[in-house]
């Protein structure tokens, strides 16, 4: 299908609202539901803002604006060549809050995505007021399991090596992006992985990966993460990323997570002098909103809450 793929693909109808929005030098895709507090949810790879589809509704309902994005390069936003480094990508959020007219936001990210909340509490404290993060450790937990713990996390994160090589994009894409089907069963919990609703959401990400350069962007994040360890730039960033978060957050794990181990990203909260929630859910896997739906919208509904 590579080659025949267009955002158009992304724009799926339902009760949101779908718009673009510019901020920090880029236009994002957003999907948006719902009038209140702002909740901005943040998918991982390899997805796109579908990641929320079932959650946003239900969080609107609550009485929350509800805004799943595109991240960049990922779905109908932009796709530049630079800007995939930890700073950019966290200013993309922050940039985001103050483009839909809000001082602050909750801010609920997935794999990927949780990174980037880490990061955009961490940098603009102020301006996230309640974090939710689901399959991602802190990226100081992280990068200490890469270098501590070579058969447990280094081994689970060989696909994410692979990703070094260049042109590795095009492997991503090929036969119709059959990788990203199997990204997603090697890292989604098997009871999900068996039941009917995994095949329709891998082709939806399949296809959203053979978006034009979509899988080159996807990849340059975890190129940024590799590439900086040894430079200037990485060691500010850990540096940075250092400072205790005073925002209140919640951690929520799959126990079958293979992605992101959960032994990886447990000692997460050390980084956190506000309030602190660790909950692991059992048989599931990396991608927490589509295999505990109503477990997670409840837990994030409760968060954002208090």
């Amino acid at each position: 299908m590579s080659g025949q793929v267009d955002e158009s693909c992304v724009l799926t109808k339902g009760p949101w609202t779908h718009r673009f929005v510019g901020a920090n030098g880029s236009r994002f895709h957003v999907v948006e539901a719902g009038t209140g507090p702002l909740v901005l949810f943040l998918h991982g790879f390899p997805e796109f803002w579908w990641a929320w589809h079932d959650i946003i509704p239900r969080v609107a309902d609550a009485g929350f604006r509800a805004v799943a994005i595109d991240l960049r390069g990922y779905g109908a936003s932009d796709k530049p060549p630079r800007g995939y480094d930890g700073y950019t990508m966290a200013a993309d959020v922050t940039g985001l809050i103050r483009a839909l007219g809000e001082r602050s936001a909750m801010i609920v990210g997935a794999g990927a995505g949780g990174m980037i909340g880490w990061a955009a509490a961490a940098f603009h404290p102020k301006m996230v007021s309640r974090l939710v993060v689901l399959g991602a450790a802190h990226p100081l937990r992280l990068r200490a399991a890469l270098f501590a713990d070579p058969r447990g996390q280094v081994a689970a994160s060989a696909p994410l090596l692979r990703f070094q090589v260049p042109r590795y994009e095009h492997v991503l894409t090929r036969r119709d992006a059959e990788a990203v089907g199997e990204l997603l069963e090697r890292w989604g919990g098997h009871p999900w992985v068996e039941s009917p609703d995994f095949a329709d959401y891998a082709r939806r990400c399949r296809d959203a990966m053979q978006i034009p350069q979509a899988a080159f962007c996807a990849l340059e994040a975890y190129r940024w993460v590799f590439r900086s360890a040894l430079r200037l730039q990485g060691y500010r960033f850990v540096k940075l990323m250092q400072r205790p978060l005073i925002t209140p957050t919640l951690q929520l794990h799959g126990a079958q997570d293979t992605a992101t181990l959960p032994r990886t990203a447990q000692g997460s909260g050390r980084y956190v002098v506000a309030p602190y929630e660790w909950r692991l859910i059992p048989d599931a896997g990396h991608f927490l909103p589509q295999e505990a739906t109503e477990l997670v919208t409840g837990e994030i509904l409760r968060w954002i809450k208090t």
